[in-house]
């Protein structure tokens, strides 16, 4: 598991960080069509800043920031 080494992730950055997306148009067309939950709070936000301690909910997955 790697850890992001800047202050934040935008939450397109984190879905191609973490491969659920492979480039940032696809993170953008994936952000408004799928749901995907930030601390269990619904977001559609591509450039919502992520903090390390958050955690991020895609298709019944949860993944957390470090």
């Amino acid at each position: 598991m790697e850890k992001i080494t800047t202050e934040y992730i935008t939450l397109q950055q984190f879905l191609k960080f973490c491969g659920i997306a492979q480039t940032g148009g696809e993170a953008k067309i994936f952000v408004k069509e799928k749901e995907i939950y930030v601390n269990d709070v619904k977001e559609n936000r591509r450039g919502r800043k992520l903090y390390p301690g958050d955690k991020v909910k895609v298709d019944g997955k949860t993944f957390e920031v470090l």
